[in-house]
Formats: C-alpha cells, structure tokens, sequence
C-alpha cells in the first residue's frame, strides 16, 4: 500500500518553509574579496548559496592558461570506479558521443582510461603515468578532497590541467565542474521533510563516505533536517551509490531495526535498490528519495501517487558533457572564471517521467533520465563563467 502523503500540508510545516527560506542566509559562505565568484553574475551566484565550506571558489589559474601544444590533445580519464550504472553511462556518453564528435573536428587524438578501484594510491600513479606519457589534461570524478592534491599540483607543473567533477578537489591547480552537492541534500531533505509532514524516523543511504560529493550531500541534508526537529535520522548506511550495495544494506538495516521508519534519503545510484529492498521488507512503501534512474522512475510511473517529485542531482550523461565542455573550453584558451562551476538540483514530475518512459517501462532498467535540451549546462551559461566563451566544438586555433 502507498501513503497519500500529498494531501494538504499542516499550518507548522508551511512556517517551517517560511522559516527555511528566510533562514537560509545564514549557512550562506563568505565570498572572496576579489575574481571568482563575485565576479560572478547574481543569478549564477544563488547556486553558491549553500555550500561546502571547503569547496574552493576563488579566481581559477587556468584563467589565462593556454595549452602546450595544438590540437588534437590526447585526453585522460582517471576513474576511480566503474561497477555502478552511472560510470557505465558516463563513460558510454564519453567514448560513443562525446569523443568520437571531438575527434571529427580534429580536437582529440586519443582519450585514455584507468581504473582505480577507490584506491587513492592507484589513482595518483595513474594520473602520474598519464602526465609522463603526455597527456593534455585530466579529468577525475567523485575524488578525496586533498588526496590527489600533491598529483594535481604535479600535472600542473608539466601543463597539464586537472578537471574534477561529481564532487570537488581542494587543490588551487585543478577546475572543478560539479553539481552543488550541498545544495542538492539540502533539497531532497527538505522535499522528504515535507513528504512525511514534518514528523518521523528517516534512513539516510549515503554514497561512499569520505569521498567530497557524498559527504557533501550528506552534511546538506542534515542541515536541512534541522528545521524539523520532529524527524529522527535512526540509521546511516553506505549505499556505494550501487542499486545491488544499496539493496543489501539496507535489507540488512531494516530486519535488524524493526521499529517504524517514515522516509528514506539515498543518494541517486541506488534508489531502486533502496525501493526493491523496503517491497522485499513487508513493509508499506515509504516516501523514498528519487534522483534520475530509470529502473526507480519506472516504479513511480508505474505508482504515480508513490511521490510528488523527484530530482536531478548529478545526470550521468549531463555531466559527462557539462565536465567535457568546461576542459575543453579551457584548452582552447576560454579562461575559466573561478575553480569551481557548480549546478544546482533540477526537480522532475511524474509528468516529465511519463514523457521519458512508456507504460512498459522496464523496472531493471539500467539507464538514466536526464534533464531535457541543454537544462543541466546550456552555453548561454558557459558564457557567464568563461572569459571568451566560444562554441569548443567548432573553436579553431589561431594561425
């Protein structure tokens, strides 16, 4: 059976969302004296609002970077993991879409790709390999804040610029492309919140502890459960933002607590798993955090009443090409405005479900929604935060 959460809300929540929208400011960071983010226009600065202290978002060095060499550049990919459905579809979008266009235009030579495994160590002697082997530039994701710090400041030493995105890097030497992670377990909190009226237990189903974009989204969403001090975060577990991880642990959590649980934030990646484990439970379904999966957004079409919304967080497919076009633009001379270029959490309907899936829907599904057109990152936004914006596909190296 679902809960009809969705009636409407009590006179305390609606004054909770007052207070927030008011309140808000105060988590608000201090900005730079100079370059960076204030240089920033004010619409794209509201992304900025609530943020990771930790998060850099001073002038970019790479503002005036021109790279070594003419294109074509060989390009480098230092994953750090690939047994989830979302590095599976990043790096299809890498190697199937984005690489081969970038080669037509005569831009990229090579695009080399490692493994790491979660193992920092294996990490920065790949990145070092790919410097000494000549590389142009590298992109990491979802990376220790300060880990690959002493590597990146290496890569830069020898021209190559670094490009961290689903999460942050602290170094000076790299550019981060990210979504505000903050902001987006600020939100999926607060939506939860409101789901279950204000008042409840609540599991929260991190990524990987430790690594910035799940640490991130973690500390958002527990600020934003502070203005409900009726709700009770009763268990954490890490999901690895892998649907079959999610569902073990949390099967695990749920027949060793017994007691009620009201609502569920997961970090995208394992929703479904989250899903397929509370159904397996005997439980009643719960209001249960929604983020782009397909096989999740399946159930929900398939059981409109099951949410109101879900999210956008981090668009596998969106942000391959959102961190694409920001490295690209940057070795084409564009200069980056700021270190860090954040987006922020696109909500989603049942309606725009509905338009993405058919009635068929495959509740396996391991593919994606993503956000329609260009919504994640369009180039009128590029323009804001590069210094000479140009289209990077069809830019051509001066005589």
């Amino acid at each position: 059976m679902l809960r009809d959460t969705r009636g409407i809300k009590s006179v305390r929540i609606r004054e909770i969302t007052r207070a927030i929208i008011l309140i808000t400011g105060l988590v608000i960071p201090s900005v730079a004296a100079a370059g960076g983010l204030t240089e920033l226009p004010r619409e794209e600065r509201k992304t900025y609002e609530l943020l990771d202290p930790k998060l850099p978002t001073g002038e970019s060095v790479f503002r005036t970077f021109k790279a070594q060499r003419a294109p074509p550049w060989k390009i480098g990919y230092a994953s750090t993991y690939a047994d989830n459905s979302w590095r599976a579809s990043i790096l299809d979008e890498f190697t199937n879409k984005i690489v081969p266009a970038f080669k037509k235009a005569g831009l990229v030579s090579e695009f080399i790709v490692t493994q790491s495994n979660l193992e920092d160590a294996v990490q920065i002697r790949q990145m070092r390999q790919m410097v000494d082997d000549g590389v142009d530039a590298i992109i990491i994701c979802c990376s220790n804040l300060t880990a690959l710090n002493p590597t990146i400041e290496y890569a830069y030493s020898k021209g190559v610029p670094v490009f961290s995105y689903s999460g942050y890097v602290t170094s000076p030497f790299a550019v981060n492309a990210t979504e505000n992670n903050m902001q987006g377990g600020f939100e999926a909190a607060k939506w939860l919140a409101e789901e279950i009226e204000g008042s409840g237990n609540v599991l929260l189903v991190s990524g990987i502890s430790g690594f910035a974009s799940s640490d991130s989204f973690d500390v958002g969403a527990k600020k934003a459960l502070e203005y409900y001090p009726e709700i009770k975060i009763v268990g954490h577990v890490d999901g690895k933002w892998t649907d079959k991880v999610a569902q073990a642990e949390v099967q695990k959590f749920l027949a060793a607590n017994p007691g009620r649980i009201d609502g569920i934030i997961v970090q995208s990646g394992a929703e479904n798993g989250v899903i397929n484990a509370v159904r397996q439970s005997g439980r009643d379904m719960i209001p249960i955090v929604l983020g782009g999966e397909a096989s999740a957004a399946c159930y929900w079409r398939r059981n409109p009443d099951f949410v109101s919304k879900s999210f956008h967080f981090w668009p596998p497919r969106s942000e391959a090409g959102f961190v694409w076009d920001v490295m690209m633009r940057t070795l084409e001379g564009q200069g980056p405005k700021i270190q860090t270029i954040l987006r922020p959490a696109i909500p989603s309907t049942i309606e725009d479900v509905m338009a993405d899936l058919p009635a068929d829907c495959d509740p396996n599904s391991e593919d994606w929604i993503e956000p329609k057109n260009t919504a994640w990152w369009s180039a009128s936004a590029a323009a804001k935060y590069f210094d000479n914006p140009a289209d990077p596909l069809s830019w051509k190296p001066a005589d």
